[in-house]
């Protein structure tokens, strides 16, 4: 099969409201990851490391976000005449009443897009999510694909036990044939998983997806609910059903970033190392501004931690990703968390176990975070402050509290 007539679908039109006050005005793929990328740098560094040329990036929510990030595609060599990146429109944004006529789920999405699927008629369609963090070349599932004949091949990976039930799980028999698939289950029985990564026969995902929507929907027009839903409700249960779907089982560290928890072990996982992202055979690619490198003053101290271009580190910092242009003062303490860029953590002021937004003031004296007992960590310990977020002098935000985009949190008087 020829890389050249791939065509790549990435998924990033999903609100992200796992993420909560993180995503309300941006799209879940545009959130920065390690300081110096966003999680839709991942998928379209390994598209453009596998050689593959074609690429359609399908947003809807808060789509401006996105679409500032990508550049046209010019990071991964995708702004061309012929090929490259396609966006597949509309946009939803957060008003309510731009909510209906927009896919709600990555399979109801490429039933909206099965015409132009089937026009463009590829040799096979890759499709994926936009806020996981993996490296994979996509010619070894490509070769998976081809070698069973497959209608379908599902890319697995491994996760704890409990991690499980929030993805679907895989049972494949020795030849590669799935013979077992579960959507989110409640006890699941084995660690493969899903890593919501597909290669599809084109024309039998058209037949596919038109089948089950007379099935769930018989009267559905393209503008409404579809009733697919996600592609582990009703889509790959059906591929799996026909005995011709395989799994390629990839290697190396996959995580589904989309959720505070998971978005958090992430990070820790890039500090520990578990996370390699300096392979010079397989750099991320990204858009991002420059900057200055980043000061660290004499007095600063820093353990266990990265610090991304444009920052200043006067006071402490301990387990931590402190994104570009982020102020530490002196006498300020940032622990177990992330800091999205040009933050500024004033003295006297503490940080823990809390992913704070960009522009957000953390004053003189505040404690945003705790220390939380359980490990790891659940979403509801976690802290998170919104964009632009404003903690006055002395105030407190306690752990796993939610501080809402441009809120001014002030100091509580007894």
């Amino acid at each position: 099969m020829s890389r050249a007539d791939v065509v790549a679908i990435v998924q990033a039109g999903g609100k992200g409201s796992r993420m909560e006050v993180l995503t309300e005005s941006r799209a879940k793929p545009a959130l920065p990851f390690g300081g110096n990328y966003q999680l839709i740098d991942f998928p379209l560094s390994n598209i453009h490391h596998s050689g593959i040329d074609e690429v359609w990036l399908c947003v809807q929510y808060e789509a401006q976000s996105l679409l500032a990030q990508v550049a046209g595609g010019r990071p991964w060599e995708l702004d061309r005449t012929r090929g490259g990146l396609r966006f597949v429109l509309p946009e939803q944004t957060s008003a309510p009443e731009t909510e209906d006529g927009f896919a709600t789920g990555n399979a109801d999405l490429l039933y909206r897009v099965r015409d132009q699927i089937s026009d463009r008629d590829p040799e096979a369609v890759i499709v994926m999510s936009a806020d996981h963090v993996y490296t994979l070349d996509f010619d070894e599932v490509l070769r998976t694909h081809r070698a069973a004949g497959a209608e379908c091949t599902v890319v697995t990976t491994t996760c704890p036990l409990p991690e499980a039930s929030s993805h679907a799980t895989v049972v494949a028999r020795k030849d590669g044939r799935i013979r077992g698939f579960h959507y989110k289950p409640d006890k699941p029985t084995t660690t493969v998983i899903a890593a919501e990564i597909f290669v599809y026969r084109p024309k039998v995902l058209v037949e596919a997806l038109e089948h089950l929507v007379a099935q769930t929907h018989p009267h559905s027009d393209d503008d409404a609910d579809t009733g697919l839903g996600d592609f582990g409700e009703h889509l790959l249960p059906w591929f799996v059903a026909r005995g011709n779907t395989v799994a390629h089982a990839m290697s190396g560290y996959w995580i589904d970033a989309g959720r505070p928890e998971t978005y958090l072990q992430a990070h820790r996982d890039l500090l520990d190392g578990t996370i390699g992202l300096d392979d010079p055979s397989w750099p991320i690619l990204t858009h991002q501004p420059q900057r200055a490198a980043a000061r660290i003053s004499a007095g600063a101290s820093i353990a266990a931690s990265l610090i991304s271009s444009g920052a200043r580190i006067d006071g402490v910092v301990r387990r931590s990703v402190i994104g570009p242009g982020v102020r530490i003062e002196k006498g300020a303490t940032v622990t177990d968390s992330v800091v999205f860029g040009d933050t500024v953590v004033c003295s006297g002021a503490t940080v823990s176990w809390s992913i704070v937004d960009e522009d957000v003031t953390v004053g003189h004296d505040a404690t945003v975070g705790g220390h939380p007992r359980t490990r790891p960590v659940p979403t509801e310990k976690i802290t998170l402050i919104g964009k632009g977020a404003r903690i006055r002098k002395g105030a407190k935000v306690g752990l796993g509290e939610r501080v809402d985009p441009g809120a001014d949190r002030r100091r509580r008087r007894d």
